[in-house]
């Protein structure tokens, strides 16, 4: 299995290419860099494999939550390949990505939302894939529960830092253990992308929805046209 996998839902910007098991990756907090790294990298990766785009089975793409405009590119870039070579897409939670890094049994990811928010989803372990037991949310720290009553939930993400570390505080009494700076890697993207091709999960390019959890977003964007505009 041949992937092509892309991650730019955080400050930091990544792009992998899975080929049956091994992993080729270039990573870099690269804020606002996104757009000029991710193709190139791409190609390089590629050129460094030894693999030609024809050869790739899918793309598999981090397809948020996280920064607007990171998520949109990704998404973007992911959906222009796969319709010019007729190849899936296979949509991967950057949670997920963020969390099977963990090496615990119970993990919550948390991100940063800014705005005094946090993106958070909590994975039980499966082997090397993960379960999902409470779903993707936007919250401010002070209203993310943890599921059931275990006190040895592992945290990881940027969400726990924010707020000067509110998240962390507060559930400091069921955490084992913590990593508030990790952030996701395209690799991760590339393998969790990898047991759900094999379990049938591409869609169609088009089909390829972002996560993006905030409703106003639209709304958001069209409140600064208008500021720009003089309305």
């Amino acid at each position: 299995m041949k992937l092509l996998a892309f991650e730019t839902a955080t400050e930091a910007c990544s792009v992998a290419v899975w080929i049956d098991g091994q992993v080729h990756e270039r990573f870099e907090v690269a804020p606002r860099r996104h757009a000029e790294l991710a193709l190139p990298w791409a190609e390089a990766l590629l050129a460094e494999a030894g693999v030609a785009r024809s050869q790739l089975d899918a793309i598999a793409v981090g397809r948020g939550p996280g920064a607007f405009t990171g998520v949109r590119l990704a998404v973007a870039i992911a959906q222009g390949i796969a319709l010019a070579l007729d190849r899936p897409v296979v949509p991967v939670s950057t949670l997920a990505a963020l969390a099977v890094k963990s090496p615990g049994q119970r993990i919550l990811a948390a991100i940063d939302a800014r705005m005094g928010e946090v993106y958070t989803a909590a994975f039980l372990r499966d082997g090397e894939q993960l379960a999902v037991t409470s779903k993707e949310t936007v919250t401010t720290p002070d209203g993310v529960c943890l599921p059931g009553d275990e006190t040895d939930w592992d945290g990881v993400g940027t969400g726990f830092a924010a707020a000067d570390g509110l998240l962390q505080r507060r559930l400091h009494p069921r955490l084992r253990h913590v990593d508030a700076s990790a952030l996701p890697h395209a690799a991760d993207v590339a393998r969790l992308a990898a047991f759900a091709f094999a379990r049938g999960e591409g869609v169609a390019p088009e089909r390829l929805e972002p996560a993006y959890l905030r409703d106003n977003v639209a709304l958001t964007l069209e409140q600064q046209r208008a500021l720009r505009a003089g309305r």
